[in-house]
């Protein structure tokens, strides 16, 4: 069933105020199951947006021009692996906003790779796969799980994946069980 209002060009949720009457209610960490998988929505890489990041944050030849891009391993325009990780988390933090999850955020990733290029015009796919689920010792009030997360292109190609750290509330009054 879906819950959202639909999705814009990028895969975020659309209207989800008027959608949440229909949604379950908030998703706690009793909630969660190893093994869970999740398809956060997906992401169109835009020509313009590629250029701007990297005129920002990555000032490398072959993300700014297609002539420089020529002469290296891309061939062409090639958005830096850490716009694909903005676009990537634009998506997450989209469907989690929309969906009602106790997050409390994230302390870290681990094991970032960048299996192959993302050019303008392609659409990023964004899935997560729960691999772990751990109750705080310290803070009874929250929990964390580790969720395996895979970017695709609109081929299927994985482009990027890394394991995400998420802290998350648990469900008020199950503290202690």
């Amino acid at each position: 069933m879906r819950v959202d209002g639909g999705l814009d060009r990028h895969g975020a949720s659309v209207a989800p105020s008027r959608a949440r009457r229909y949604a379950p209610s908030m998703i706690y960490f009793e909630d969660l199951e190893v093994g869970a998988e999740t398809n956060f929505g997906h992401y169109e890489v835009i020509r313009e947006e590629v250029i701007e990041f990297a005129q920002k944050y990555d000032v490398q030849p072959f993300h700014l021009s297609d002539e420089a891009a020529a002469k290296t391993h891309f061939g062409r325009l090639a958005a830096s692996g850490w716009h694909t990780a903005a676009m990537t988390m634009a998506v997450i933090s989209r469907y989690v906003v929309g969906h009602e999850q106790a997050g409390l955020g994230s302390p870290g990733i681990d094991e970032l790779r960048w299996k192959k290029p993302v050019y303008p015009g392609d659409t990023l796919h964004v899935r997560g796969r729960i691999l772990e689920t751990t109750p705080s010792r310290s803070r009874p009030e929250m929990g964390s799980f580790r969720t395996q997360t895979t970017v695709s292109n609109q081929d299927g190609d994985p482009v990027m994946t890394f394991t995400s750290i998420v802290l998350i509330r648990r469900r008020p009054g199950t503290e202690n069980s």
